[in-house]
């Protein structure tokens, strides 16, 4: 079953943003993590030492798996900013500055 039907929920009309220039579609209230994950993205961020995937971890923004860049603005928290239309968010590496 479709959680949108199951939670009776009625989300204002889908918008498009990209993923490392990849479009995808999102909800009105979804957070980054929340649109990343209903279009099948689990991981968005490899660790710095040994490059491990990294995507939610805690979901409530106590831990910093989460990261990426969105509309250049590294080491924002996935599980806390809410995507908007036309955001273009970046998977992560490192400390998410050129270096």
């Amino acid at each position: 079953m479709n959680p949108l039907e199951l939670a009776r929920a009625q989300p204002g009309p889908a918008f498009t943003v990209t993923l490392d220039g990849r479009a995808i579609e999102a909800l009105p209230g979804q957070t980054v993590a929340a649109a990343l994950w209903s279009a099948g993205v689990t991981s968005w961020r490899a660790t710095r030492g040994a490059g491990r995937p990294r995507g939610i971890f805690c979901g409530i923004g106590v831990c910093f798996d989460c990261l990426v860049t969105v509309n250049d603005r590294p080491n924002q928290r996935a599980c806390l900013v809410p995507v908007r239309p036309d955001d273009a968010i970046r998977t992560q590496e490192g400390t998410g500055h050129d270096d």
